[in-house]
């Protein structure tokens, strides 16, 4: 009897700025739900805060679990999120545990950017607080092999290109190039 390694499939990686636009999809769309909330008074509204977080666990976490590892932000520019065991991709979208632990990460630095652009103007500073999303992500950047950022890391994921999708940047870039070649002439 001989043993047959059997080929791993292959799940082609997400390009960083896919990731980013589909992270700003579900992040405008948490702060939108979440602002109907916002007063006109300055500073931390603990009920904007607390609509946040739900809105982004049930964005991020429910219906990515229900929905083949596909957020709306993933699923305007094609990806999904997989699980990763031993440096290894499994084809299977990650339990809840995992996926509440990578979007908790993720949840806190989003929070923490809502504070910033709410309070910018009467604070300059409160761009410091984008510093924990900028290193999270920053990571992703440094690992040329898996693009792991450090909630995907610590959450054992990864996100990878998907057939199913709107392909909401190709469709983007197309306009865009249609534009220039009108604007040339």
């Amino acid at each position: 009897m001989t043993i047959v390694k059997v080929p791993q499939k292959h799940y082609p990686k997400a390009e960083i700025t896919r990731r980013g636009m589909a992270l700003s999809i579900d992040f405008l769309g948490t702060w939108l739900v979440s602002s109907l909330l916002g007063t006109s008074n300055l500073g931390i509204q603990f009920a904007q805060i607390l609509v946040f977080i739900m809105t982004w666990l049930v964005l991020r976490v429910l219906i990515v679990y229900n929905n083949q590892g596909q957020s709306l932000g993933r699923w305007a520019v094609n990806l999904k999120v997989l699980e990763v065991n031993n440096g290894q991709i499994v084809g299977r979208i990650p339990e809840i545990q995992a996926l509440l632990q990578r979007e908790g990460i993720l949840c806190f630095c989003a929070l923490l950017l809502s504070i910033s652009l709410s309070n910018i103007i009467a604070n300059p500073t409160a761009i410091l607080l984008l510093l924990p999303l900028a290193i999270d992500c920053g990571v992703a950047l440094s690992d040329t092999q898996m693009r792991q950022a450090f909630h995907d890391r610590y959450a054992k994921t990864m996100i990878a290109s998907s057939q199913r999708g709107y392909s909401l940047d190709l469709k983007v870039k197309r306009l865009v190039e249609k534009v220039q070649r009108n604007v040339r002439r």
